[in-house]
């Protein structure tokens, strides 16, 4: 299964100089955990819930008086739609976030979190199968 096929394709995009409590804002009306941070029209970054609460923390200001780029994770990671979701995966572990922008060359095409490896796991489970059954033939 390919990172394509479990994405987001409705990517959440806020401004550098946007302040933290207008991204929120923003990511609460749409429903997601996540906004991909632009600078120069260019993505540059991202600010999860996470990011928030540190930001929140560490700042020790209104969330009105931070900017979005300031409490984003930066720089940006990325994974391509042709990734499996495994490699997908590996990467999130191996970088310690659970939202993983998804480029197809500098296009920004999408958005892989935890939770939609999750709710890919029976398909995934199934494709497993499906190749063990498809080794055990070929085996014979």
């Amino acid at each position: 299964m390919r990172v394509r096929d479990v994405m987001t394709t409705d990517v959440l995009a806020a401004d550098a100089e946007d302040s933290v409590r207008a991204a929120v804002g923003r990511m609460l009306d749409e429903g997601t955990g996540s906004v991909v941070v632009e600078k120069d029209g260019n993505p540059a970054g991202i600010l999860t819930k996470v990011d928030v609460l540190d930001a929140g923390h560490e700042y020790d200001r209104p969330l009105s008086e931070i900017p979005v780029y300031a409490a984003a994770s930066h720089p940006l990671i990325t994974v391509e739609p042709s990734a499996t979701v495994r490699a997908a995966s590996a990467r999130m572990f191996d970088y310690g976030v659970h939202h993983l922008p998804v480029a197809d060359g500098l296009d920004l095409v999408g958005v892989v979190t935890a939770t939609d490896l999750l709710e890919a796991q029976d398909d995934l489970l199934a494709e497993a199968r499906g190749a063990d059954e498809r080794r055990e033939e070929w085996e014979e």
